[in-house]
């Protein structure tokens, strides 16, 4: 079974949810056969590639947060709620406080117990978590694939 790690970007007003659609059939989809997904429990990308793979796949998927998933925003709480049946796992790693570290480490968890990464950034800035993300999967030998948004 692949393990694939999901990162992308917070900010996802900029294009539509049937955009983000037909990116995740063409570029999560291909993956999706025979596969356990890690994601963030997040708001934007997190959230999005959660429903749809819940909604799209038979594929396995672990919902990984830094604290709780009571901690999380309300529109990311509501897209757990939403596919806690379709959920194999939720793992909530208990960081006492929410700040860039906290993220930063359950981005290396993810992509500690994945095979590859996969990336939907928006821009360049090498300091988002996105890009450390990739850049983590990168400096462990391991395969990412990059859809920027």
């Amino acid at each position: 079974m692949r393990a694939v790690a999901i990162t992308g970007t917070r900010s996802t007003g900029h294009r539509s949810l049937d955009e983000y659609a037909r990116l995740f059939a063409d570029y999560l989809g291909p993956f999706a056969q025979d596969a356990h997904f890690y994601i963030g429990g997040a708001k934007g990308i997190d959230s999005l590639s959660l429903l749809w793979l819940a909604g799209n796949t038979a594929a396995d998927i672990t919902v990984v947060t830094p604290g709780t998933v009571d901690q999380q925003p309300a529109e990311a709480r509501q897209a757990i709620a939403r596919t806690r049946e379709r959920i194999k796992e939720v793992v909530e790693l208990g960081a006492p406080e929410l700040k860039t570290p906290a993220y930063h480490a359950r981005n290396r968890w993810m992509v500690d117990r994945s095979s590859m990464t996969i990336g939907f950034p928006h821009g360049d800035d090498p300091s988002s978590g996105t890009w450390q993300t990739l850049n983590y999967t990168a400096d462990r030998g391991k395969p990412r694939l990059i859809v920027p948004v």
